[in-house]
């Protein structure tokens, strides 16, 4: 049985499909990376595994029970950080364990929130607040709060999207090398093709919207670790890369349909020219015609 399962998952929006037909098994302690377009539905897919919008249609299952609302076994890394800025690198991680772990002593508590700051290389950081922070360090405060949860799947929402190369460069080394040490099942959303098979073990794209749905898984089978200079001179990597974006511009590209609503609409305009301003009288044309249109 899959540790992960959505079957026949749809979701709209007032009359707007938005996904449909995702049918998609992930295996305990297995890394998916899902790759589409912006507005496709990315989002919306993820906050359906996470528990925080229900289906239109479909379910979705974690170890066989199906999925009603949010909890501590799945972590969401948001795209946007979601930290509290009045609290410090610390509390911000504390209050996530407070809540999923409140019969630990205060001692236990403290130990693990600081063994997972250390482990995205924020000690020296722990007391500093959000604004003091880069959208690197930001970011990595969100993985260790998401992560001292100890969830059976971490979901990632485009977490490395806003950042710059190097720093997204740097994440992902870091994101790899916890996921090797703790082997987490993990489901990350990301635009980014070659983020996605440098990271995971079988990358599935998202066809554009409305009413996307999931293509062809791909399954990545390059050693790990991989290292970004030398996957780009494989011929795997380039095989995995253009099947994935051959689908994506092919089969999975957005076909606008033209309907009778949508298409252009003539209409006969009547003929004007410029009004005409002498000794105080206004003219204009109207047809070919001149007329007085007032003082």
């Amino acid at each position: 049985m899959p540790f992960l399962e959505l079957t026949n998952v749809a979701k709209a929006y007032g009359e707007t499909p938005v996904l449909r037909e995702i049918n998609l098994t992930v295996e305990r302690g297995e890394f998916v990376a899902i790759v589409g377009y912006s507005g496709a539905g990315k989002t919306t897919l993820m906050s359906m595994i996470a528990g925080l919008l229900a289906p239109d249609g479909g379910t979705v299952r974690l170890d066989g029970r199906v999925v009603h609302g949010p909890g501590p076994e799945r972590a969401l890394v948001f795209q946007n950080y979601s930290l509290l800025p009045w609290l410090s690198v610390y509390e911000n991680v504390s209050l996530a364990v407070e809540q999923v772990f409140p019969t630990w002593s205060r001692a236990r508590r403290h130990a693990h929130c600081d063994k997972y700051i250390a482990m995205v290389n924020l000690s020296a950081a722990r007391g500093k607040k959000p604004p003091e922070l880069s959208g690197g360090m930001r970011q990595r405060v969100s993985l260790a709060r998401a992560l001292a949860m100890d969830p059976q799947v971490l979901l990632m929402d485009e977490p490395l999207s806003a950042l710059d190369a190097l720093t997204r460069a740097t994440l992902q080394d870091e994101v790899e090398r916890i996921w090797e040490r703790d082997k987490k099942t993990v489901v990350m959303i990301t635009n980014d093709v070659d983020e996605g098979i440098l990271l995971a073990d079988r990358i599935i794209p998202l066809s554009a919207g409305p009413g996307a749905t999931l293509g062809p898984a791909v399954a990545v089978d390059l050693e790990r670790p991989r290292d970004r200079k030398a996957i780009n001179h494989d011929a795997r990597f380039k095989a995995i890369r253009n099947r994935v974006i051959g689908y994506l511009t092919g089969e999975g590209k957005r076909k606008d349909l033209i309907t009778e609503a949508s298409k252009p609409v003539r209409r006969a305009l009547p003929e004007l020219k410029p009004m005409e301003f002498s000794s105080g009288r206004r003219f204009g044309w109207l047809r070919g015609r001149k007329i007085e249109v007032g003082a």
